[in-house]
């Protein structure tokens, strides 16, 4: 059997172990997960060997480093990996929750119940906690997965999907459930996105090259994300030191992930009082600092920060790295003007303690998550209280912001009678 077709008997086996998934007890998809945490915490040693390898080998590639870091597992990120597969078993099942019922003057007493949606595929690179994630997620809302990672971290997601499969397999999950891509060969991408028959919802996450291909080639619906060029902005009745620690926070905590802060916003009334603040707790934390002339000439050439003038393809760059473009505006109008024209629809914030400029924000600026005085770090589905997430989406249908459970569902309506007809 050839590659094409090995992969498309994995999406008939998919579909098969869907519809056992949408009718398995919650207790037994509960024990699934618990016996995948369980193994991610005691059975350490084959996945971190498998990565050190994965990790070994990109870095002799010459691989950056912001994609190094969402590479490496370690045993206190497996922990934690653990710890979101455990926070996904403990969130109620989304499986046959009622979402609305009435009762129709005929008598037909008709009901909105959610149902799993089937298969979740999933492209992905770099970071092998989203093969767990994903298994969470999808197992508990009553569906199968068929991932396909990248080839840097085959070995890592090789170790990990042996040990869902055993968890699964002794909680008395069929493996089918679990289908892993293991040929690194891109023209299986082309494959994958051709089988509609078989996958439901596709989830890419990478770079926006391979987000934009999947988008434009796939036969399936797909949900796109992941690509954040995120804002702060500080108006002129923010607290300044609020402002510096949620900026810090939201550049330098984890720098090379997608909802971390890559562009600031002063307001002009402002800016001589706050911008030095936030310039030098960046430039302590390393980060080099892109300016526009007004905060080039605020922070001034010798006060030995990081700054160097921002070019033109600074804004709506995403960096993942410890760089920040920086720019000087006079209205809250320019700042969502700024924001409208560069932003990717990720994650946009605003630091004030005006509550009208705040309001006119968060329902002005065309996002799937917009803050108020906090870091767009949060914009994360363990952050919202989903355990995990398959992705962030920056689609409009059929979900937004961290695809948890429910956005891995659909429903169907359940129509009772007592004899009626239709005149």
């Amino acid at each position: 059997m050839n590659a094409a077709d090995r992969l498309r008997e994995q999406g008939a086996a998919a579909q098969a172990a869907s519809a056992l998934l949408a009718s398995t007890p919650t207790e037994t998809r509960n024990h699934a997960l618990e016996n995948i945490a369980r193994a991610l915490e005691v059975e350490q040693g084959p996945v971190l060997a498998a990565n050190e390898a994965d990790y070994r080998d990109a870095e002799a590639d010459g691989i950056d480093a912001a994609f190094l870091d969402r590479l490496l597992l370690t045993p206190d990120r497996l922990n934690d990996m653990a710890g979101d597969v455990r926070r996904v078993a403990a969130l109620d099942d989304p499986v046959g929750e009622l979402i609305e019922g009435f009762t129709l003057e005929n008598g037909l007493d008709v009901q909105k119940r959610r149902i799993p949606l089937g298969v979740i595929a999933s492209i992905y690179e770099s970071r092998p906690n989203v093969t767990t994630d994903i298994v969470a997620l999808a197992l508990k809302s009553g569906n199968a997965c068929l991932l396909r990672g990248g080839k840097e971290t085959l070995r890592s997601n090789t170790a990990l999907v042996a040990l869902v499969h055993r968890a699964i397999g002794e909680a008395g999950l069929s493996t089918d459930a679990v289908q892993f891509v293991d040929d690194t060969d891109r023209s299986l991408v082309d494959v994958m996105l051709g089988m509609k028959d078989q996958i439901n919802l596709l989830v890419p996450r990478g770079g926006s090259g391979l987000i934009n291909f999947v988008a434009e080639n796939a036969t399936m619906p797909v949900l796109t994300g992941g690509i954040g060029v995120c804002h702060t902005y500080v108006d002129r009745d923010a607290d300044a030191h609020m402002a510096a620690s949620i900026i810090y926070n939201a550049k330098v905590q984890r720098p090379t992930v997608c909802n971390a802060l890559d562009t600031v916003l002063v307001h002009s009334e402002v800016a001589g009082r706050c911008l030095p603040e936030i310039a030098t707790r960046l430039n302590d934390a390393g980060v080099e600092m892109r300016c526009d002339h007004r905060a080039l000439t605020i922070l001034g050439p010798d006060a030995g920060l990081n700054t160097v003038p921002a070019q033109e393809d600074d804004w709506g760059r995403e960096f993942l790295a410890l760089i920040a473009a920086v720019k000087v505006v006079d209205s809250l109008d320019d700042a969502l003007d700024h924001i409208h024209t560069y932003g990717s629809g990720h994650s946009e914030a605003i630091v004030t303690e005006d509550g009208g400029a705040a309001e006119r924000f968060l329902n002005e600026v065309d996002a799937a998550a917009v803050y108020h005085n906090t870091s767009t770090r949060f914009t994360d589905g363990a952050q919202f209280g989903f355990g995990a997430e398959v992705g962030i989406s920056t689609e409009k249908f059929h979900a937004r912001g961290p695809l948890g459970l429910r956005e891995l569902t659909s429903y169907k309506w359940i129509v009772r009678g007592s004899g009626q007809v239709r005149g």
